[in-house]
This record gives C-alpha cells, sequence and structure tokens, in this order.
C-alpha cells in the first residue's frame, strides 16, 4: 500500500509541513506500505489555470505535461492525505491549484474519470481558531459540503476522515505535539486500514 501526502504550505518546516512528514513517516514504518510526500511550496508545483488546462477541462483532452505527472503520483497511491492551514475557510491556494489543475476531466472526473475510485482520502486541516468558534460558524458542515462532497465525490470517490487541529497559532508547543501526534496516529492507522 502506498500512501502520498500533499501539503501546502509557504514554510516547509511549519506545523502543517511537519504533520505531513510525521504521517508519511508513520506509513513508510509500517512493514508493506511506502509513502511520499508532495510539499507543493518547494517543488514549485503551479497552480495557475492556464488556457491548455481550461482546453483540458472542456474536452477531456490530455492534460500539460506538468499535471500528467501528478496524475502519475497519485495513481501510484492507494492513500490520499490532504495536509492544509485552513486558510480564509478553506484550502491555500496552491493546494486549490493543485486540485483544479490535477483533478482534469475524462481522468478524475467525468466519462471515463475513475482515477481516484477507490482511494482512501483523509483531510487534515490546521486551524488557528478553537473548536467552539469553528461549531459555532459551521466549518466541519462547509467542509463536508464544498470539500467531501463538492471535489471528491464528484471525482468518484470519498473523504474517509477529516481531521482538524484547532489552536494551532495559539496552544503552547508541547499541546501542539500532543495533538499533532494522535492526529498523526490516527490518521495512520486509517490509512492502513
Amino acid at each position: 500500500m502506498h500512501t502520498l501526502v500533499v501539503f501546502a504550505h509557504p514554510s516547509p518546516d511549519s506545523l502543517t509541513g511537519a504533520t505531513a512528514h510525521r504521517v508519511a513517516a508513520r506509513v513508510a514504518a509500517t512493514p508493506g506500505h511506502t509513502a511520499e510526500v508532495a510539499d507543493l511550496t518547494t517543488e514549485g508545483f503551479d497552480p495557475t489555470f492556464t488556457p491548455a488546462d481550461a482546453e483540458a477541462a472542456r474536452t477531456a483532452d490530455d492534460a500539460p505535461a506538468d499535471v500528467r505527472r501528478e496524475h502519475e503520483r497519485v495513481e501510484r497511491a492507494d492513500n490520499l492525505v490532504l495536509v492544509f492551514p485552513v486558510y480564509w475557510w478553506s484550502f491555500p491556494a496552491l493546494l486549490k491549484g493543485w486540485i483544479d489543475r490535477v483533478f482534469t476531466n475524462g481522468w478524475a472526473y467525468g466519462e471515463g474519470g475513475t482515477a481516484l475510485a477507490g482511494h482512501q482520502v483523509h483531510l487534515v486541516a490546521l486551524a488557528g481558531g478553537d473548536s467552539d468558534m469553528y461549531d459555532r460558524h459551521g466549518y466541519a458542515e462547509s467542509m463536508r459540503v464544498a470539500i467531501d462532497h463538492g471535489i471528491f465525490e464528484y471525482c468518484n470517490t470519498r473523504v474517509t476522515t477529516s481531521r482538524f487541529v484547532h489552536d494551532s497559532d495559539s496552544a503552547d508547543a508541547a499541546t501542539i505535539e500532543g495533538v499533532v501526534d494522535a492526529l498523526v496516529a490516527d490518521l495512520t492507522t486509517a490509512a492502513l486500514v
């Protein structure tokens, strides 16, 4: 079983990056399992939706070469884990651009679009706000509708787990480490089922 962990954060040394690498390390330490980290910032992934991307979306024609490389990476994986900070109640633009460009017509959705079918998808959202604020504003439900249903179910798969690390900006280091360690243990167990 192979797990692809994708993260988008301007700093590879961030809590987001540390979480992504911890998930990958735990998966890779399990016999019979491998993992790969896609650090979209460090790798220089271009999130700009180009005319070539628009053409591929309309016609299901071949995607640009950089997108095809991402297709191959996703196709090698059995599990897909997206680790991201919550920016303006959503993904960072880089991760959204990765989805916009990589989840193409005829590959992820539309006629013949079954590349994600059978993948287990796990979301890890690192949130600066506390859980009460997120509950009051209905963010978990918003995420379920916009991301789980609007992206992944549309692409013939489903989100297996969605996890939040709340108070990531204001909690002390020991608290953050405890939450991250518990989160990684949960995700690693779910990814290996």
